[in-house]
């Protein structure tokens, strides 16, 4: 088991350092921040001066090996535009989109997992048909498309939900929310149903193939044979044995929520980390940009190697197969 973590931690800092690498080199060709930071009538010394004062002077490969030097403690630099500390500056982010990502989770639970059932039972029904359309639907428009809809029929037509913004917020130490203020909870409604709509798909889609399979099991085939009510063989013995891999995605996809939640903050103005990003783009902000890539990848990272632990512990044929 040991070898085994070990193993998993060197693959884990292997991603980490060929994505902050790949990172440094796109961010190459994004712009100059020196020409985002002067104005047009700035002389060359000054912006000799500011690109020194910058380290941009100096060599990739001594820019990429301080920035990780640094990024293992923590330290992500200043903010070329804002001249504040980006990790500071995430962490004043971080709360509103992984509130949001976690609103979405929700939904997509409590409404995909449902679905799934219906439409893995109730297979030849109109209504499970019309579900499974509406879920091609769901998975093939872009999530920018999505929130506009959301936004011109809720916000403009019907004028039941805030267009864009969080909200009022709590402070609550470090942390805030604007699930304790009734502007914030109106607020998350139309963001979080966009991030979610993808995901509901998938976990609908999922818990059917999952459905299907377990009922066509000799226990479920000697469950009925015992003439225990249907209900009670669909929602008590056959969706507690696919939930499993249902559990399993939905971790996995937190991490990927995270990261593409950037769309569903820049359409609906959510002041998260990935709205933060798109405004770095703009401004080749270059800390604020590797910083977010580090830590969007952390946390990939992080739920792999906790999911890959959790397997092999649950099964020990897979730290055999490691060997």
């Amino acid at each position: 088991m040991l070898a085994f973590i070990i193993k998993r931690l060197a693959n884990a800092v292997f991603v980490m350092l060929s994505v902050t690498f790949l990172a440094f080199v796109i961010f190459r060709f994004v712009g100059d921040p020196v020409d985002q930071m002067l104005n047009e009538q700035a002389t060359q010394e000054q912006r000799d001066d500011l690109r020194e004062r910058l380290g941009l002077d100096k060599p990739f490969l001594v820019q990429f090996t301080t920035f990780v030097g640094r990024a293992a403690t923590g330290d992500f630099g200043i903010s070329f535009r804002n001249q504040r500390d980006v990790l500071d500056m995430i962490a004043e982010r971080f709360p509103a989109t992984f509130e949001l990502v976690l609103v979405a989770t929700f939904i997509s639970l409590i409404v995909g997992v449902p679905m799934g059932v219906i439409t893995a039972i109730k297979r030849q029904s109109w209504y499970a048909e019309t579900m499974q359309f509406t879920s091609i639907i769901g998975i093939s428009l872009p999530s920018f498309v999505v929130g506009i809809g959301l936004i011109l029929v809720f916000s403009v037509w019907l004028g039941w939900f805030p267009a864009f913004g969080r909200g009022d917020t709590v402070d609550l130490g470090w942390w805030t929310t604007g699930l304790l203020s009734h502007s914030g909870r109106m607020s998350i409604v139309l963001p979080a149903l966009s991030l979610s709509l993808f995901q509901i798909t998938l976990v609908m889609r999922l818990v059917r193939a999952e459905m299907l399979e377990v009922l066509r099991s000799d226990f479920i085939k000697f469950a009925r044979a015992r003439g225990i009510p249907a209900r009670s063989i669909h929602f008590r013995h056959a969706l507690r044995n696919c939930l499993m891999p249902v559990v399993t995605m939905t971790a996995m996809q937190i991490g990927g929520l995270i990261a593409f939640a950037l769309v569903t903050e820049t359409v609906f103005q959510w002041p998260g980390m990935g709205l933060l990003f798109i405004q770095a783009v703009t401004f080749v902000d270059v800390p604020i940009m590797a910083a977010y890539l580090c830590i969007v990848a952390l946390i990939f990272v992080v739920l792999n190697a906790i999911v890959d632990m959790t397997y092999a512990v649950i099964d020990p044929r897979l730290r055999g197969a490691e060997k």
